[in-house]
């Protein structure tokens, strides 16, 4: 004897045919929901074919479409977010490179022989300005300064060609979609816009201005151009997401290193060695505008307020060297060491 569904006393054999249509039931249920395999790979994820209410229906394990990446019930979604600060920042870094590449090369080509470099710099700064803008009214949403994006969680997110799963250890199920969108293609846009633009504007205005230089010499910037292009794209291609950790670390080290070897080769051991020629502020204040965009760039903060006083730091560098400078002279080390012996 025992106790019924509804409470009442039956007998064994009713137990068993209560027992019976539930498991029968169960069984139905079971039979009826779509029970799919798991989704194996980091970054692999199941397309949503269609919404009826509530109810979502996916398809077949496999690469999200452009735009989209998976949350964590491995279902491709949308990227509706808008980029952080700092992944501007990141962007903002890559914008610069070519830019100041172009600065670079202008001046190491122009020099004192033409008095068209200053001409050159504002042309380049308008390619890469015009690039930028023209970059961001292509990208998605279409017309407008402002781009939708996913969010970047970890290091693996820019490489996920790397992990693509094979789930028999001889078929592979390829994943690779840009779970970062749209960080890493994106530069690639704006380097073509800039090359294309470069390749429009710059040769008429230098065959224009650049008559202090030979035929020869005029347009070495452009050919430099042409290499280092190349070089920024392999770069981002292989090491996105590496420069996207370490750019502000990268810029640090760099323009205190650039603006010691340049305060160094202009022979500046005082103040007053700065004000002697406009160009060497203008140096100056370019390296201060690097040190105060990497000091920027390391804290992953939202509130830039709480930033500002790191910003106390940028000059030090520059105020160090100069009050240093005249106890690291060369000569002065050899003749105290000759007057030493």
């Amino acid at each position: 004897m025992g106790r019924g569904l509804c409470g009442g006393e039956v007998t064994q054999a009713e137990v068993c045919q209560q027992c019976g249509a539930v498991l029968r039931g169960a069984g139905m249920l079971r039979s009826a929901v779509d029970i799919q395999p798991a989704c194996l790979g980091l970054y692999c994820g199941r397309v949503v074919l269609a919404v009826n209410g509530s109810v979502e229906f996916y398809g077949d394990c496999g690469v999200c479409p452009r735009g989209q990446r998976t949350d964590d019930n491995k279902i491709c979604r949308e990227c509706v977010g808008s980029p952080e600060r700092y992944d501007w920042l990141y962007l903002g870094f890559m914008a610069m490179l070519p830019l100041v590449l172009h600065w670079f090369f202008i001046e190491w080509y122009s020099g004192k022989k033409s008095s068209s470099a200053l001409l050159q710099h504002i042309t380049a700064l308008f390619e890469c300005s015009i690039a930028a803008i023209v970059t961001l009214l292509v990208s998605d949403p279409a017309g407008s300064l402002h781009i939708r994006s996913c969010k970047v969680k970890k290091l693996s997110d820019w490489y996920t060609m790397l992990y693509n799963p094979s789930p028999d250890y001889i078929t592979t199920v390829h994943c690779t979609h840009e779970a970062v969108y749209p960080l890493y293609t994106i530069v690639f846009i704006y380097y073509a816009f800039c090359l294309v633009l470069m390749m429009l504007l710059r040769p008429f205005l230098v065959k224009k201005i650049a008559c202090g230089l030979g035929k020869s010499d005029r347009f070495k910037s452009i050919y430099a151009a042409l290499y280092f292009f190349p070089v920024l794209t392999v770069l981002q291609a292989v090491g996105g997401g590496l420069l996207y950790y370490a750019f502000p670390y990268i810029i640090l080290v760099l323009s205190l290193v650039t603006l010691a070897v340049y305060l160094s080769a202009s022979e500046v051991e005082s103040f007053r060695d700065l004000l002697v020629r406009k160009k060497r502020l203008v140096v100056l204040f370019s390296h201060w505008l690097l040190h105060a965009y990497g000091i920027i760039s390391i804290p992953k903060l939202d509130n830039l307020e709480q930033d500002l006083p790191l910003l106390a730091l940028v000059p030090a560098p520059a105020i160090f060297y100069l009050m240093t400078a005249k106890y690291t002279e060369p000569s002065r080390i050899l003749s105290e060491g000759g007057n030493g012996h």
